[in-house]
């Protein structure tokens, strides 16, 4: 911190604003608060990157219940586990009921679930709170013989999201043709679809 502070002195700007963000910190660690919880602006956030803090990381709590007890609202397992900040998703989620859903079939997984009055499997709520926290999402490509999901960081375009897929592809980009999946779907193929 002595650093900063003689940089602080010389005006530079990042070094007022960790110099005002630093005991404040300091203060939130050691009262056993992750680093994450600390109220601060995308600028501030951006100033204590670099301290490469492993609580400063997104976190999702994973509550491991026993069948009965899947229906948990969120609210019950903060009150559970002591987990306070809604900056931290607590979930509900039970390994017994993952196990038992492996060998499957998606029908099967679904009546399996409803027995449990559970809609959608509280894993793919899990999947998708990570990629969010992340940063993430998926887009679909698809050909003759195959879907597949390529995941990219949000806000990417498209030339930059098709270099997931091969470097040349964001090389030589030249347009992206997209459809929802229903209308490819509804309208039986690419073709009718994208006359429609």
């Amino acid at each position: 911190m002595g650093e900063n502070a003689k940089k602080s002195r010389s005006g530079d700007k990042d070094a007022k604003i960790r110099e005002a963000i630093y005991p404040r910190l300091k203060a939130h660690l050691e009262s056993g608060k992750l680093a994450i919880t600390l109220l601060l602006d995308e600028e501030e956030r951006d100033q204590i990157r670099d301290l490469c803090l492993l609580t400063n990381k997104p976190f999702i709590y994973a509550v491991n219940l026993s069948e009965d007890k899947i229906l948990t609202s969120e609210d019950q397992l903060r009150g559970i586990t002591g987990i306070e900040s809604s900056a931290i998703p607590v979930l509900p989620v039970s390994a017994k009921m993952e196990m038992e859903m492996l060998e499957f079939s998606s029908e099967d997984r679904t009546a399996f679930l409803a027995d449990y009055g559970v809609n959608t499997n509280p894993m793919d709520a899990i999947i998708k709170t990570c990629y969010d926290l992340l940063g993430l999402q998926y887009y679909f490509t698809a050909g003759e013989t195959e879907v597949r999901a390529w995941t990219i960081k949000k806000g990417w375009k498209a030339p930059r999201a098709a270099g997931v897929i091969h470097t040349d592809f964001e090389k030589k980009f030249i347009k992206a043709d997209t459809v929802n999946w229903k209308d490819l779907v509804d309208n039986g193929g690419w073709s009718k679809a994208r006359e429609l």
